[in-house]
């Protein structure tokens, strides 16, 4: 797989039917190891033992329905209230980290409403606070700390 701009952790990959899977510790099951899926175990290993973010109250692949359209967050963190608080989408180290990919976690935050979008390609890294009563947005040079938000 690719190496990531994101910390090193002791990853945890099995085979069936000759295919990889790696081990989501979120969902305590083992799920088809993907680029992408590199990229979010990774991440979210990273939020969990770097940046302080309780397993408990992150979540992959949050399903999200718009009449009989359903879409899918990557992940979601929420706080103590279960009220959601950042969306996190991700894409494969070789997708490039565009407007559309920011359109696209914009969609999901017209129905969450959330105060932080993150997305990720494992290299890069981009999160922006959301400022609802100016209707702005900033981007934050660093992933904030669970406690910071």
């Amino acid at each position: 797989m690719y190496r990531l701009n994101l910390p090193q952790y002791e990853i945890k990959i099995t085979k069936r039917n000759g295919k990889p899977f790696i081990l989501d510790s979120l969902r305590r099951k083992y799920v088809s190891l993907t680029p992408e899926e590199w990229v979010r175990q990774h991440f979210v290993h990273f939020l969990i033992e770097h940046k302080g973010y309780p397993p408990s109250l992150l979540t992959n692949e949050v399903e999200l329905r718009v009449g009989d359209k359903r879409l899918r967050c990557d992940s979601v963190l929420y706080n103590r209230e279960a009220q959601p608080v950042m969306i996190i989408e991700y894409k494969a180290p070789t997708i490039s980290l565009t407007q559309r990919v920011f359109d696209q976690i914009s969609v999901y935050n017209m129905l969450l409403h959330v105060d932080y979008l993150v997305i990720s390609n494992g290299l890069q890294h981009y999160c922006c606070r959301m400022d609802y009563e100016n209707n702005t947005y900033t981007f934050l040079t660093d992933i904030p700390n669970y406690g910071d938000l």
